[in-house]
């Protein structure tokens, strides 16, 4: 779906922009001139009424005309500056609810073509415990976003709700693996959840941001993606890729289940929520379920 929009908002600035070029180098002076012969020959002045419909412009040629300038500032600023995006699921709860509507910095990873994402100016690197969006491995035409919490070369275990980490080193062995900082925050009841979850602070690399923990909710490492050479619960981090888990750990379908993020499939970071609305109503409400129940303004702002 991404793609596709992406496609059609290339083929749209594409062919408006080159009618508006034909029109400034063709058909534009063609028509001054035949409405300045007119206006030669008459005996009294013309008004631009009369101009117009002596040479008249084809309605497709001025939408066209008028329409370019719009397509391609959106066009620019989608592709390659800031995409918006909304948040469908609470799997990155509590950083970001359902119904909040973010801003993804496009050249946070470098400036990609919009339509196969390869990389045309390379700029920043992916840091560890940055909120990124990216093409879905298994669809790309679905943008996920998560947080990135393994980069190449990082080996990374998951066990009884924990993380623990040994980060990618240049010379063997690198260490033992070590437990990321937490700490106990208290209980929060969430509308996107059915029972009542601890919330933890968490330190990665230089981010410290909250996670959601369900205790009523068992690991599933049958489920677990399966890399050769490691325990089911461990992963090792390839070149080139990256491994990533929603802040709402009990509730994410992320790399635990499906494995990397190829550096391809990257789409940008998430930097800041520019709207929030509020969808949760009770039963007696005649609204649908699609209209705002209330604007949450003081999620508004940057996105750790």
């Amino acid at each position: 779906m991404a793609n596709t929009f992406a496609l059609i908002l290339v083929i749209a600035t594409l062919v408006t922009g080159i009618i508006w070029v034909i029109d400034k180098i063709k058909w534009g002076p063609a028509r001054q001139a035949a409405r300045q012969a007119a206006q030669d020959k008459a005996e009294i002045g013309l008004d631009e009424k009369t101009l117009a419909r002596i040479c008249p412009e084809n309605p497709v040629i001025e939408n066209a005309r008028s329409l370019f300038p719009v397509i391609a500032v959106v066009f620019v600023l989608r592709s390659f500056i800031y995409e918006p995006f909304q948040i469908p699921s609470g799997s990155m709860m509590p950083t970001l609810l359902v119904g909040d509507f973010i801003l993804v910095e496009k050249f946070s990873y470098g400036v990609k073509e919009p339509i196969w994402q390869n990389t045309l100016i390379p700029m920043g690197k992916v840091k560890r415990g940055d909120v990124a969006v990216f093409k879905y491995p298994e669809d790309i035409r679905v943008d996920f976003i998560k947080r990135v919490v393994g980069l190449p070369g990082d080996r990374l275990v998951y066990k009884d709700k924990q993380l623990y980490l040994i980060p990618a080193c240049e010379s063997e062995p690198c260490g033992s693996y070590k437990a990321l900082d937490m700490n106990y925050l208290g209980e929060q009841t969430f509308a996107d959840e059915d029972n009542k979850m601890q919330v933890y602070s968490e330190i990665l690399g230089e981010v410290a941001h909250r996670l959601l923990i369900n205790p009523m909710r068992r690991d599933q490492p049958a489920h677990y993606f399966q890399q050769q050479g490691t325990y089911a619960y461990e992963w090792v981090v390839p070149e080139g890729q990256y491994f990533v888990m929603g802040d709402n750990r009990d509730n994410s379908k992320d790399s635990r289940y499906w494995g990397f993020v190829p550096e391809k499939n990257l789409v940008g970071k998430a930097v800041a929520i520019w709207i929030s609305f509020e969808f949760h109503r009770d039963s007696t409400s005649l609204l649908p379920s699609w209209v705002p129940s209330a604007v949450r303004f003081n999620r508004v702002g940057g996105i750790k």
